[in-house]
């Protein structure tokens, strides 16, 4: 099975000389990505989790009751908040929608699956970097869902032949053809593939003047983005990822 995930992130690059994109305008970048994605899961009726940034769940409330209400998972995605700051967002967001919040996704700053087992938690998805280094890069190939600490860990996939991670970076710049044939040859050895991608990848760098690298300007953008998912989703059966 393929695990389709989406991190709902404000985009943190610096604008370029002369240009200004405030915090609330960023907010809105992000609402307006995220609808597009939910218009495009909508028209293949695909379900998918998205992990909210948790320094802005507060802000996204009427996006999340949103996506929750096309019945997708909704789950936290912590780039360096504290356990107390975890801790009231899953309580404030599980007050919000009326049900609990199982999953958490973490990348540098990784709170102990101890703890997040106490707040009632269910799995963590751990993801590593996402850059134009990853194809020199050997990582460490995990298959399987594992148990620790009473918590679900859902490890990174990696293509066991080109060795490609497949994070939000490597779905941006392949052809979708290649990409698509890596997927159906990783699923005739492992049990799933999970797949994410970040709401800033949406974003029309031609109207917003963020100062980021060409590589990631490449294939950006609503048009292209809604187009690639459109193909990938069109002949693929995916699901969400909530631990039961």
């Amino acid at each position: 099975m393929v695990l389709f995930t989406f991190n709902i992130v404000n985009i943190e690059a610096e604008v370029k000389k002369g240009a200004s994109v405030p915090d609330e305008e960023r907010i809105r970048i992000t609402e307006n990505n995220s609808k597009a994605i939910l218009r495009i899961l909508d028209i293949h009726d695909v379900k998918a989790s998205f992990f909210i940034e948790i320094s802005i769940a507060e802000k996204l409330q009427s996006l999340i009751k949103a996506i929750s209400s096309k019945g997708h998972e909704i789950a936290f995605y912590n780039i360096n908040s504290e356990l107390r700051e975890i801790e009231e967002a899953k309580k404030s967001v599980e007050e919000l929608l009326e049900k609990q919040i199982k999953g958490i996704r973490q990348k540098d700053y990784k709170i102990p699956k101890e703890d997040l087992k106490m707040l009632g938690f269910g799995y963590v998805s751990h993801i590593d970097h996402a850059d134009i280094l990853f194809p020199f890069k050997r990582l460490k190939r995990d298959t399987e869902i594992t148990e620790q600490d009473g918590i679900s860990v859902v490890p990174e996939s990696i293509s066991p032949y080109s060795q490609l991670p497949y994070n939000d970076f490597v779905f941006q710049v392949l052809p979708m053809k290649y990409y698509k044939n890596m997927v159906f040859e990783t699923l005739k050895k492992d049990d799933f593939v999970l797949i994410y991608l970040s709401s800033w990848q949406f974003t029309d760098f031609s109207r917003y003047r963020f100062d980021i690298p060409f590589y990631r300007k490449w294939n950006s953008g609503k048009r292209s983005k809604t187009s690639s998912i459109s193909c990938f989703a069109g002949s693929t059966k995916m699901r969400w990822l909530p631990h039961e």
